[in-house]
Order: structure tokens, then sequence, then C-alpha cells
């Protein structure tokens, strides 16, 4: 039985995110996906899907929907408040949601994006192998607009029971970043790299699905002049005129023409997700 979810407030920024678009960089398309990559699969497995389906990722207002067939639900990623019909029900754990009733995923208490997993996946038809939006490159399905209605795949099929509670990670109170230096740190100062690694840099409200970006020290160069555009990967820490560190996320186009100091580990990068304007970032030396 397939169904459907219509978006009846669809808030700040909520999008279609599934495992991504990985290996397609050397064609120019972006990798897109959950941020919060773990906290999105923790919700498929809990609403009994594969980790491969697609969800909706909210951005710090939720959204509210609305299926045409009951479905097991499942938020997680940022706490919030959430409710069927108005009624308070779990956060973090499956509920179910009877046909035609309204649920409401409510502004992130801490944290930034929750994860909404129906059974079955939200199906919009996939491109270049994944349904994920890409708000850089405009793959993928747009980002939600209020009545807009959205396909679900079918439930799962019957087998073992699925899990019903787990602990979640919280949001990072200090988000610390292991850091690879390279491959063009030679372009910056000694001082300016120490100032990487020991200096409390803060998220900026300028950061989204593209990079987060950083308010803090400037990091000073050592050679000026112009890089020719090359790749650019996953968690790449780009340092822009301004000398403040850029890192870049899912959304991040696939090369760029300013000096990369380091790279940030892929499964660190989870905890960028969920942090807020204003959060303190502190860079260390990867493996310290």
């Amino acid at each position: 039985m397939t169904g459907a979810v219509e978006v009846v407030r669809a808030g700040a920024l909520t999008t279609v995110q599934d495992e991504g678009r990985a290996g397609l960089a050397h064609l120019g398309v972006g990798r897109a996906g959950a941020l919060d990559a773990p906290a999105a699969a923790l919700a498929n497995r809990l609403a009994g899907n594969a980790v491969t389906a697609a969800v909706l990722e909210t951005t710090a207002t939720g959204c509210a929907v609305r299926p045409d067939r009951a479905a097991r639900v499942v938020v997680g990623g940022a706490p919030c408040r959430v409710t069927v019909d108005g009624r308070p029900v779990a956060w973090g754990a499956p509920v179910y949601v009877p046909a035609g009733a309204v649920l409401d995923v409510g502004p992130a208490v801490r944290g930034l994006r929750s994860y909404v997993a129906f059974a079955g996946g939200v199906a919009p038809e996939p491109v270049l192998g994944s349904r994920s939006a890409d708000l850089l490159s405009g793959l993928g399905p747009a980002p939600l607009r209020d009545g807009d209605v959205l396909p679900l795949g079918p439930p799962p099929a019957a087998g073992a029971p699925p899990v019903e509670a787990v602990p979640w990670p919280g949001a990072p109170a200090v988000l610390v970043l292991p850091v690879h230096l390279g491959p063009r740190h030679t372009w910056f100062t000694p001082a300016a790299l120490r100032t990487l690694t020991t200096a409390a840099y803060r998220v900026s409200a300028q950061s989204n699905r593209i990079g987060l970006r950083t308010e803090g020290p400037a990091l000073e160069r050592s050679r000026t002049g112009e890089l020719p555009s090359e790749g650019m990967v996953l968690g790449a820490v780009q340092v822009p005129p301004d000398g403040r560190p850029v890192v870049f996320l899912n959304d991040h186009p696939t090369t760029g023409g300013y000096p990369v100091v380091g790279v940030v580990p892929e499964p660190a990068l989870a905890g960028a997700a969920q942090a807020g304007a204003g959060t303190v970032v502190r860079f260390v030396h990867a493996g310290r």
C-alpha cells in the first residue's frame, strides 16, 4: 500500500534527504544527503526502514505534515515537541499517525535539524540515484512549501519487530572538529596554524547546508596570489579572503579556488549539523 503526505507547514527549511549521491564529484555533482547522517539512519531504523530510505530534514522551526494513510513515524535528531492533532506524542521513538491526522514537529529545543522518518520512506522520483535535495545545484526535490504533496513508499514487509527506543546523542555544547592539515596548509603562516588549533571560533548565522561558517580570528596567509580551482571534498576547511575558516558540508561545491588548510573527517561532521549559530567551535589536530 502506497500513500502520500501533504505539507501543512513547511517551516524555515525542510528538505527530502537520504544518503546522498556519493561518487559523482568527477561529474561536478555534489553529495547532498542528510547532514546528520547518524540521526537520519537511526530514525529510519526505528521506523522499520532500511537506512537508505529518504526522510524529511527540518531546520530550526520544524514542520507539520498530514499523511493520507496510517503511518508509523519517528521524529529524531534535534529534540523538539511532537504532536498528532494537537496531542503530545513521543520524540525519538515510533508513533502511529492516523490517516488524515496532522503530525507537527515543533522548533528544535537543542540542536538545529530534526529528521522525520515514515515507514516506507518518502519517495519522490530519484535523481542520479538519490532522492536528496541539493540546495547548491538544484538537483532533487525542491525545498518543501506549504501545500506540497510527497509520495510515500510501501511500508516495510512484516518481519522482526523494529526497535522501539534507543539513546539519542545530544547537540554539542562545544563543537570539537578534528582536522588533518593540508593540502594547502603551507599557504598559511605558522602562527595561523597555531591559531587554527588553539583559538575558539563560533558558528556564524550565515552557515547552511553548503558550509559551516565561523566567526573568530583570521588566519594569516604566508603567500599571496590566486589558487587555481581544484577539487573539494566533504569536510574541507577552506579559508576565504576574510581569513575565517569555512567547513564544507554536504551541499558544498565540487571545486573551489580558496586554499584548504585542512580536512575534517566525515564521522565528525554530524555534530556540525546540530551546531546552531553562536556555538563554540574548536579545531584540534586529528588523532590527538
